[in-house]
């Protein structure tokens, strides 16, 4: 089969999911590909070259994602529903890739078109609703730093030992509060909640800023 980028970057992304950055090279994205490895650099010159186009690619996906929540929102949504439209399909396209948050914690470093586009939408979206334009900028960090490290804890793959019930009930009763939050709801509505709380933060932000340009 043709040696092309787009294949080039789907064995990179393979090797990445099995090997992370560190284990990622050429040689082994070659191998995939049943290649030798000075082929691969006539369509990527180098692997930091193939971790931009990585990171754009799951960036990208999460935009285009993105793009179509915002469509589906009634004429009449707020900021806050244009803001979840946007992270929870970013959250939801990060998570189709193993080590998904990784690359897409890195794609600022590796200036991805994609995920620059993400936070310019998402510093409209915040200035749009009025907040201060020197609070844009940390209130998109915040989000995406939120969602980043969501992610990261849901695609760990730290090893489980078994616990058994009188270690469960000791547990419950020494840490009855941690349990409970636990426990009380599943990944997506955890998700979901803790977007809202952050937002409800940038809306007292957004309240004081209405309330001083309205002042006489």
């Amino acid at each position: 089969m043709k040696l092309t980028k787009e294949r080039i970057i789907d064995a990179g992304m393979a090797v990445f999911a099995e090997a992370g950055y560190h284990g990622l090279s050429m040689r082994q994205v070659a191998e995939r590909l049943g290649a030798q490895a000075g082929s691969l650099y006539y369509h990527v010159p180098s692997k930091s070259a193939l971790v931009q186009l990585m990171a754009d690619r799951v960036a990208r996906q999460a935009y285009d994602a993105g793009t179509a929540a915002l469509a589906a929102l009634p004429e009449q949504a707020g900021w806050r529903a244009r803001v979840e439209a946007q992270v929870v399909t970013l959250r939801q396209s990060i998570r189709q890739h193993p080590g998904g948050a990784v690359m897409f914690a890195d794609s600022p470093k590796v200036l991805s078109g994609g995920a620059l586009s993400l936070m310019e939408r998402l510093l409209e979206t915040l200035a749009e609703a009025g907040a201060p334009e020197e609070q844009c900028g940390i209130a998109a960090d915040t989000l995406l730093s939120h969602l980043t490290g969501f992610v990261l804890q849901e695609q760990s793959e730290s090893p489980a030992r078994p616990v058994g019930e009188q270690e469960v009930a000791e547990l419950h009763r020494r840490f009855p509060r941690t349990v409970a939050a636990a426990s009380a709801f599943d990944e997506d509505e955890k998700f979901l909640r803790s977007v809202r709380l952050v937002c409800a933060g940038f809306g007292l932000e957004i309240g004081t800023a209405v309330s001083t340009v309205e002042q006489p």
